[in-house]
């Protein structure tokens, strides 16, 4: 085998992997659960020299080192969607956030909007023909990948090996640092805080799951509302899957046979996804699997790709909603809190779909019920992430608005029927004054 030569002389400790990193540069990093933490130890652990390295990257777990104040200076970090290990960076102005469609982020790489200099990435071992996989994602990092001057590898025998659009073969590698080295999980039972939160997610998913029909493409975003929405459906036939993202709840509805992708328009019999976000049940169940097939988001989130799906169901959640229809999903008030990520995406692939649905669930209060999630307006500083022209369906524990096609005052109507009965009055009062008492006057 030619390529194990090659794979010898590039292998590196992770100090010396990351000398390869020069001031100056900007360094894309594997996000979700194949953040390559011990490379990224390293390139801090060994930054004295090093000044205005910008660090790039979606949503990862585990360490942020360059993120850290100490580290202002030697690293910058720019967010295409800002995670919890980064949002206070980003709000403090130590780092950047750059707003921008998931889908379209390969294109910032592709066209050299933001050339690539440096891939840090968490890959399986090579197979006997020399090629790794990205494992459990794929998204914007194989495209950076692609085009980066330097690509340095965990090689990490705990990266699943999946299939698709998912391979690098090992002459594309420059460096490689062999790590045995758990995946970062994402467990969803831990991230409910009481029995109460568990109930409204349960009651959510229920509502959800009363729109989806036998034979429905079902794509799912990010938290506790997607898993309840799954737990909900075993009484469901042949649904199919085509998201940008999953996690564990798929697995039992694979194996009690809801999950078939039978009745797929686009790729029957597969399961389409750029990432996953679980546990290691989930890496080892997607593990030279022929049921999963990876693409790159630019395919998974790519609007007129997910309108091919007849029945397309999109699920995507939101921090507010107001009266109109307008939804904040990425920040509270001023403060950024995630990014677009793929809810656009989705959303507008599921409402150009034959039959699609596309859905926007919201809890109907923050703060120990202390907030309306359901507002007049949406709060001072906050962005619309998805415009009133896209939604349509809107759930709540409360139940199912359907604001497609509908006035502002029977946009309004609906919305505070599934808002929390202790609101209410006071949004049916803002109705009142703000659309009748004009309309007298």
């Amino acid at each position: 085998m030619k390529w194990m030569d090659s794979y010898n002389s590039k292998l590196r400790t992770p100090e010396e992997a990351v000398k390869a990193i020069k001031s100056g540069m900007r360094v894309y990093v594997h996000p979700g659960c194949a953040t390559p933490e011990v490379l990224l130890h390293a390139m801090c652990e060994n930054s004295e020299h090093l000044t205005n390295v910008e660090v790039i990257h979606i949503l990862t777990l585990g360490i942020t080192p360059y993120s850290d104040q100490k580290m202002e200076g030697r690293f910058r970090h720019n967010a295409l969607f800002i995670g919890a290990n980064v949002r206070k960076a980003v709000n403090e102005g130590r780092a950047d956030y750059t707003p921008i469609f998931l889908y379209e982020i390969p294109n910032l790489f592709y066209k050299g909007i933001l050339p690539i200099d440096v891939s840090i990435i968490n890959v399986s071992p090579p197979d006997k023909y020399g090629f790794c996989s990205y494992g459990v994602g794929i998204e914007t990092t194989k495209p950076a990948t692609e085009v980066a001057k330097i690509v340095i590898a965990q090689i990490n025998p705990n990266q699943p090996r999946t299939l698709g659009d998912s391979f690098i073969h090992i002459d594309k590698i420059d460096y490689c640092v062999e790590v045995d080295k758990p995946l970062n999980e994402l467990k969803y039972e831990e991230r409910l805080k009481s029995p109460e939160d568990q109930e409204m997610y349960l009651q959510i998913g229920k509502h959800i799951s009363g729109l989806i029909e036998d034979g429905s493409t079902l794509q799912t975003g990010i938290g506790a509302i997607p898993e309840a929405v799954m737990s909900h459906l075993f009484d469901k036939k042949d649904l199919g899957i085509h998201t940008e993202m999953f996690s564990d709840g798929v697995i039992k509805l694979v194996e009690s046979g809801v999950i078939t992708n039978e009745k797929k328009t686009l790729h029957p019999g597969k399961i389409i996804t750029s990432f996953v976000l679980g546990t290691k049940k989930l890496f080892d169940f997607i593990d030279n699997n022929p049921l999963f097939e990876f693409h790159p988001s630019q395919y998974t989130n790519d609007p007129f790709i997910i309108a091919q799906n007849d029945n397309m169901v999109a699920i995507n959640s939101a921090i507010e909603i107001d009266l109109t229809g307008q939804v904040c999903a990425d920040s509270i008030g001023p403060v950024f809190y995630s990014g677009f990520g793929g809810q656009l995406d989705f959303i507008r692939g599921a409402s150009r779909s034959k039959g699609g649905k596309p859905i926007i669930a919201i809890p109907a209060t923050a703060r120990n019920g202390k907030v309306s999630r359901i507002v007049p307006y949406l709060s001072k500083g906050a962005g619309v992430t998805t415009t009133k022209g896209d939604v349509h369906y809107v759930v709540t524990e409360y139940g199912i608005a359907d604001l497609y096609g509908k006035t502002l005052m029977q946009r309004a109507k609906s919305l505070i029927n599934i808002a929390h009965p202790d609101f209410r009055e006071e949004l049916d009062r803002f109705v009142t004054e703000r659309y009748l008492k004009k309309v007298l006057v």
